[in-house]
């Protein structure tokens, strides 16, 4: 948003054209860079809580690495997903101090803090039904761990040996969400369903042989869930699931701190 623009709105303001709302809400929308190429949004965190996060496919490093480097000149945190590791050789020369997750093909420069936080009671765990899921698993936890929510991560616990997730009970009861990753048939979703109170984010993955129809046959197995109320998103798509998880958690805290209680 340009000084003038913003002057204009101030005018409007003080002449009662336009409410105090309606002003806020016009600071919040307008404020973006234009690249020409990319269009950078700096309020999104201001009107979502989740701040912009750069979708790598489909882009050139040159492209990713000149919105980047606005971010960070503008002092946002940065987020990348699907970033291959040619993406990230060229990412690292020019950004040295930015985190590559390989395995979950995410790329990250945030100011961290060096005190060690407890988890505290906003915990959200991650289940994957096999260590094939685990990309798509990492990709929700490297998310969440970005937008400042506490993770614990359960990993090749599927189906086929559902012992193995029976062992895991205490761990999970201290979450507060629970996100469930299975590939095949996603069978694991509709069991965690059955057995945990807790708000529930199922991802199909597309690992499977040739009728799970890349990822297809799961996302279907976890729509029609007996257990009800689960939530399901995208093919592969943990930074999804993690969005969702942070705006419950959100509202779990917002709750918490408005209570009278």
């Amino acid at each position: 948003m340009k000084e003038s623009e913003i002057k204009k709105l101030l005018d409007e303001l003080e002449k009662g054209k336009i409410t105090k709302s309606s002003f806020i809400r016009k600071l919040k929308i307008a404020p973006y860079e234009n690249l020409e190429f990319a269009r950078v949004d700096y309020h999104r965190k201001i009107r979502i809580g989740i701040p912009e996060v750069i979708f790598c496919g489909g882009k050139s490093l040159q492209q990713i690495s000149g919105i980047v480097g606005r971010m960070l000149q503008n002092k946002h945190p940065v987020l990348a997903t699907r970033v291959d590791d040619r993406i990230a050789s060229g990412l690292k020369k020019k950004f040295p101090e930015g985190k590559y997750n390989s395995q979950a093909r995410t790329f990250v420069i945030k100011k961290t803090d060096k005190r060690k936080k407890k988890a505290g009671k906003y915990l959200v765990s991650i289940i994957s039904a096999g260590t094939s899921d685990m990309p798509v698993a990492e990709e929700a936890r490297e998310t969440l761990e970005f937008l400042g929510v506490a993770a614990n991560c359960v990993y090749d616990v599927g189906v086929a040996g559902l012992h193995r997730f029976l062992g895991e009970e205490k761990k999970l009861e201290s979450a507060k969400v629970l996100i469930v990753v299975a590939g095949m048939e996603g069978a694991l979703a509709s069991v965690v369903g059955g057995l945990y109170n807790k708000p529930i984010i199922a991802v199909p993955t597309s690992i499977g042989y040739g009728t799970s129809f890349s990822g297809l046959s799961p996302l279907l197995s976890m729509l029609n869930a007996c257990s009800s109320g689960i939530t399901v998103v995208n093919i592969d798509n943990g930074f999804g699931a993690a969005c969702a998880a942070f705006r419950i958690i959100r509202t779990m805290k917002e709750d918490d701190e408005n209570s009278d209680l």
